[in-house]
């Protein structure tokens, strides 16, 4: 019994029972659908996947079959290097805007200053931190009693998680008073470490 062989053909691609197009230009719409995702939620990291999936689709498309082997090495490369480039170009731009950088850890956070976006109290509550970072707004824990909406909070306890415990500040205080009581948490801080060493 003969068993026909299968030509091998090097023409693109095709995705038959998935629309019947090209796995190039399947590839571009993904990567275009990432990027208008990425725009939809700034920070999800969607933009350099999607552009490495739009620059292997376009040169897909237009890398003739007649290269044989030599076509997908072109392809990795040029793919490889168009990450290499958006992801360091993705690395550099600042969402936060002027100078105030990216919060790195919780321990930052001890001292920063906010207001009380919903009632806090010692089991619930939101803050939107003046300097948070990307995402201003952390859940919250009052040390004693009741923080209203709309109050003036600091930072006691960055908690190392997405819970932070806050404080009412006083209204007569002002910038002064604010980089003190900063400095003092800083100090209160560098103690406990220093002692659990």
């Amino acid at each position: 019994m003969v068993v026909p062989l299968v030509s091998l053909s090097l023409a693109p691609a095709q995705v038959d029972p998935l629309f019947s197009m090209s796995l190039s230009l399947l590839l571009f719409l993904a990567g275009a659908g990432l990027v208008v995702a990425e725009a939809l939620a700034p920070g999800t990291h969607f933009f350099v996947l999607g552009i490495a999936l739009l620059t292997a689709g376009l040169v897909g498309l237009f890398i003739p079959a007649s290269l044989g082997i030599l076509a997908p090495i072109i392809l990795a490369v040029v793919v490889l290097a168009t990450t290499a480039a958006t992801l360091w170009g993705y690395r550099q731009l600042d969402f936060a805007g002027g100078d105030r950088g990216q919060t790195l850890s919780s321990s930052s956070l001890q001292g920063q200053f906010g207001t009380v976006t919903e009632r806090v109290t010692k089991s619930s509550g939101e803050v939107k931190l003046e300097d948070g970072g990307f995402n201003p707004y952390y859940q919250a824990r009052s040390v004693d009693g009741v923080i209203e909406v709309g109050t003036e909070v600091m930072v006691v306890d960055p908690g190392g998680g997405n819970v932070i415990t806050v404080e009412a500040v006083n209204a007569t205080d002002d910038d002064i008073d604010r980089a003190l009581e900063r400095d003092r948490a800083s100090e209160a801080e560098r103690d406990t470490e220093s002692e659990r060493a």
